[in-house]
């Protein structure tokens, strides 16, 4: 889905001290016939000099960035919505580490688009910390754009297990992220997407950011309907991209 974005500095200069962490575990061991690496906690005391931080996804995480820019750290490169925060804030507060952050997020991407580039876009990359978030236009193109796409719940789950079992046998020590995609439409047809990606941060032992729960308590807080965090209940406003970065590093715990 295109997403219209909006104007927002790509970095953000005031220091943010987050206060304890949500119990969601961390990156941990796959069984099976895909080795993974051993847990890693989630403490902001497990970065590291030169990690390398990727965002994954599609026009949430895309948030109108340049993709001729390749070059870690730059702010065209990082789009105008969370990932850009986080960035910033988290450069920020940790100048002395050299942190490299990437954006990889493309509009209108679904888990087979994902897998396309995968290895290009991600493994390549050689993150430490793998952030994920797709699933929206899983549902979408199916009843989007004359249906040409036919991919079920059961296709977005073996895909999105296939991604997240190649990231682990092919980038050591890669702590993964899952974040749950999110819309305030109130589409019915769309919980499914959201338990599978949460079944699958449980099955892996890999944390789970609950972004649907949060947008939803966020939409029924005074003063504000779902306009207000997502312009067309799935595209974040500034406020909502900003609620994504608080939430994100809580659950992260960095």
């Amino acid at each position: 889905m295109k997403k219209k974005t909006t104007n927002l500095p790509a970095y953000l200069s005031r220091r943010h001290i987050l206060k304890g962490t949500l119990a969601l575990g961390g990156g941990g061991l796959l069984t099976g016939s895909h080795a993974a690496a051993a847990p890693v906690p989630s403490t902001a005391s497990t970065l590291k000099t030169g990690d390398v931080i990727l965002f994954q996804g599609d026009s949430i995480t895309d948030a109108g960035r340049k993709k001729e820019v390749l070059e870690a750290n730059q702010g065209p490169a990082l789009g105008n919505g969370y990932v850009a925060m986080i960035a910033g804030e988290m450069l920020a507060d940790y100048p002395e580490l050299g942190l490299q952050f990437y954006n990889r997020g493309i509009s209108g991407n679904k888990v087979p688009d994902l897998a396309v580039r995968w290895e290009k876009d991600t493994v390549e990359l050689k993150p430490s910390i793998l952030s994920i978030m797709v699933g929206i236009n899983d549902l979408w193109h199916t009843v989007a754009f004359g249906s040409k796409y036919k991919g079920t719940v059961k296709d977005y789950e073996e895909g999105f297990r296939n991604l997240i079992e190649q990231s682990l046998a092919s980038i050591p020590g890669v702590r993964i992220i899952v974040c749950e995609p999110f819309e305030l439409r109130k589409w019915a047809e769309f919980d499914p997407y959201r338990k599978v990606a949460k079944k699958l941060a449980d099955d892996m032992n890999l944390t789970f950011v609950p972004f649907h729960e949060i947008f939803l308590k966020a939409a029924e807080s005074k003063g504000t309907d779902g306009k207000f965090w997502a312009w067309d209940g799935i595209h974040p406003t500034i406020a909502g991209h900003t609620l994504m970065r608080k939430a994100w590093r809580e659950a992260v715990g960095l």
